[in-house]
């Protein structure tokens, strides 16, 4: 028999920490999760659940502006920003209900309070201190703010902007990754004049250049106010209107200023260096491929780890430490060929190499690509275009990796991810005969590589 009172504690009840849990309870393990909050995480609570909930919502005004190219007259729909914040909040409660009962249906133990960790197999929660074999880390991360004069003072992150009691009129977001875009539209959508701040060129870090460039393009278009190659050197104001000082000289005046510069890991006052775990300059905690810490009971998973931060990508690792260690079944989370999605507007979404990453190997990728406007948008009158490509090895026709910025993006990627986990050729596309008329079907008709 064990000398600890429990064979795991998990700190944090996200998405990772209560799949992580819910498994190796299923396998068996005494476990307990801690979180101070309440089930749900990030994603669930103050991301991806609600922001998209919001992004659904914004979509329907440009639905009304391309109903007119199709004979509808006369839409001036009104929108009620109170009533949208109060149904995503009763979602939100919903899901959190769902949470709290696979937790408990599960045979996990709840503790409610901040886990700080005490030793190598000891947590302390509100005042009372707990034993287990192992500890695992999965708090996630939360907004940065940059030290920048009065930004700090007069600025929300998005947990705020997810709950404002009113919808701005004028806004400014200072960021230009997933957060930042996604806001500008979310925003623009609802009808409030949309100023985004970049330090870059071009807004998303990290994609394929060309959906970047194409991204910016489509965001004016519909829109948003762009700043690139600037930053933030000052806001001032009230609660009521902020003036934004930006390093080019340019003034703006907000009701809402917007910082989305990133987020870091919670990993602050857990007591981690205290017992000796290894930390990133960030935060963020050092981990080996089975999520190991440099102390061997201590382990941890998802955001805190600023490995892929992305939701799915911290379930599969929750998931993989729990058949690991409780179900007799050692495997790893495989973090090759993450699919991933900017639900901005237009929707961005990739797999695999861009053609920036394959030319950074030495290789001379096959690149095929299509632009075109979209069906629907020929009769909108939507200049939007929407952009398709895929980054094929010349020697071995394997497909690299598939990018698209364009109505159902996401949707559409999902399916070509598999094709792409599964080590598909060109050929393989070409073989498939496409559903039309989508926009889909491009992905297997294109058949001249630039």
């Amino acid at each position: 028999m064990s000398s600890y009172e429990l064979d795991l504690i998990t700190i944090g009840a996200g998405s990772a920490g209560v799949r992580a849990s819910r498994i190796a309870a299923g396998h068996g393990a005494r476990v307990a999760v801690v979180e101070e909050d309440r089930p749900g995480g990030t994603c669930v609570l103050r991301g991806c659940v609600p922001k998209k909930l919001l992004v659904y919502g914004a979509q329907f005004s440009a639905e009304v502006e391309d109903a007119v190219g199709f004979g509808w007259d006369d839409l001036d729909p009104a929108h009620n920003w109170g009533d949208l914040i109060a149904t995503k909040n009763k979602e939100l409660d919903r899901l959190a209900g769902i949470y709290t009962n696979l937790i408990n249906n599960a045979g996990v133990t709840v503790l409610e309070g901040r886990g700080v960790v005490t030793g190598p197999h000891s947590v302390e929660v509100a005042g009372q201190t707990y034993t287990a074999e192992r500890i695992l880390i999965a708090v996630g991360g939360w907004p940065y703010m940059p030290d920048i004069p009065g930004l700090a003072e007069h600025a929300i992150s998005s947990n705020e902007a997810l709950d404002l009691p009113h919808r701005p009129d004028e806004v400014v977001i200072f960021g230009s990754g997933y957060i930042a875009v996604e806001f500008a539209g979310i925003f623009n959508g609802y009808g409030a004049t949309t100023h985004l701040v970049y330090r870059a060129d071009e807004p998303l870090r990290g994609f394929d250049s060309e959906l970047r460039t194409a991204f910016a393009e489509a965001a004016a278009e519909r829109g948003v106010i762009l700043h690139p190659s600037t930053s933030i050197a000052e806001v001032t104001g009230d609660d009521d209107q902020k003036q934004v000082t930006l390093t080019d000289g340019t003034i703006l005046t907000a009701d809402v200023v917007m910082a989305a510069t990133g987020r870091k890991p919670m990993t602050a006052s857990l007591g981690l260096e205290d017992v000796g775990v290894a930390m990133q300059p960030n935060g963020a905690i050092k981990v080996d491929a089975d999520s190991q810490t440099s102390v061997p009971s201590i382990y941890a998973i998802g955001d805190v780890t600023d490995r892929i931060n992305l939701t799915p990508v911290a379930i599969a690792e929750g998931h993989a430490f729990a058949d690991t260690f409780y179900g007799n079944m050692p495997r790893r989370a495989d973090h090759s060929n993450v699919a991933s999605a900017v639900f901005s507007m237009p929707p961005i979404c990739s797999v695999g190499m861009s053609e920036d990453e394959a030319r950074d190997t030495g290789m001379t990728p096959k690149v095929f690509a299509a632009s075109f406007r979209a069906m629907k948008n020929t009769i909108s009158g939507r200049a939007e275009k929407s952009l398709m490509k895929l980054i094929v090895d010349p020697d071995t026709d394997v497909v690299l990796g598939a990018h698209m910025m364009g109505p159902d993006a996401p949707e559409i990627i999902q399916g070509i991810a598999i094709a792409i986990k599964a080590g598909a050729t060109k050929a393989d596309f070409d073989a498939t005969i496409g559903i039309h008329p989508t926009a889909a079907e491009e992905f297997v008709t294109m058949r001249t590589p630039r």
